[in-house]
């Protein structure tokens, strides 16, 4: 390449950056000459799904370097094989032959990796946003239980032995605590002789049209567990914590309600409520509250 067409490159880039610092660098002058700042620090408290949108809106900003990348991969590791070219260059057909050989064996480990990592990205993706549209689903759901004297918080962090976790969401009210954990799955083939829309809970296992396995059932028991220990070590109130899997999307037939209950989402506060006894008082409704507050209000953007 010639020094002018370098210098081109080296200019245009110089031009890029120059724009970006101009923009950045007037809009912080034009800020601080009107002496602008927020009316306040916010600290927000977390919406249904709240980890999972960060972590969608993660991936939506690293979506297009993700496409680029394994785009690229493959196109610069073909650089090796090009040195070698250009280092040695073959001169009988059977050295020509090996090069080509390790070009193509380059290029397509170099194509399988990039397109795996790019399908991951894509699938993970996926995977986030179901989940997190089925947060905002039964968060939607739990809204009346406003109206009957319940506090509502969602995505509280926990800390847990191993790894920190989240509480999907945790109704707190007269009829007392309960901790909501939320599972959205696709629906599929259904096995012969079972409806693709519907779920069994025989009080151990969810029998699913494809199978049967406890997914959830356990995690919502340790929530539970965990936020009882944390309702007694913050408040010193000892009160139980109802565990409640909810299955958006889903016509779950409940032959038990016991030690988890399972319930479709549109059902999520009825089950909740229960009979309606009451459990706690208005100060201890309140007092729980606030820990769980404290907790939970950490959103800034």
């Amino acid at each position: 390449m010639k020094i002018s067409e370098w210098w081109i490159i080296y200019g245009m880039m110089g031009y890029g950056m120059l724009v970006i610092l101009s923009v950045f660098g007037f809009a912080i002058w034009w800020a601080r000459r009107r002496n602008e700042r927020p009316p306040l620090k916010f600290k927000l408290l977390r919406g249904p799904g709240e980890t999972l949108r960060r972590k969608v809106a993660k991936m939506d900003e690293d979506l297009l370097t993700t496409l680029i990348g394994a785009a690229l991969v493959p196109v610069i590791a073909l650089g090796f094989p090009m040195l070698i070219l250009k280092m040695f260059t073959p001169t009988t057909w059977p050295q020509m032959y090996v090069w080509f050989g390790f070009a193509a064996v380059v290029l397509l480990v170099s194509l399988f990796f990039s397109w795996r990592w790019a399908v991951r990205h894509m699938l993970r993706w996926r995977d986030y946003n179901l989940g997190y549209l089925g947060e905002r689903e039964v968060g939607e759901h739990l809204v009346p239980l406003l109206q009957r004297g319940y506090r509502v918080f969602h995505d509280i962090p926990a800390e847990g032995a191993k790894k920190p976790f989240n509480l999907d969401h945790v109704t707190v009210g007269p009829s007392g605590v309960t901790v909501i954990e939320t599972k959205t799955r696709r629906k599929g083939r259904a096995r012969p002789g079972m409806k693709d829309h519907v779920v069994t809970y025989d009080g151990r296992h969810l029998i699913w049209p494809w199978g049967q396995d406890s997914w959830g059932l356990q995690q919502a028991i340790a929530e539970a567990d965990w936020l009882r220990t944390f309702i007694n070590q913050r408040t010193g109130i000892d009160t139980p914590v109802k565990a409640i899997l909810a299955l958006p999307g889903w016509w779950v037939e409940a032959r038990a309600n016991k030690p988890v209950a399972v319930v479709n989402s549109k059902s999520v506060a009825t089950a909740v409520h229960g009979t309606g006894a009451r459990l706690l008082t208005d100060g201890q409704v309140d007092l729980i509250a606030r820990q769980l507050d404290q907790l939970c209000r950490d959103v800034e953007d």
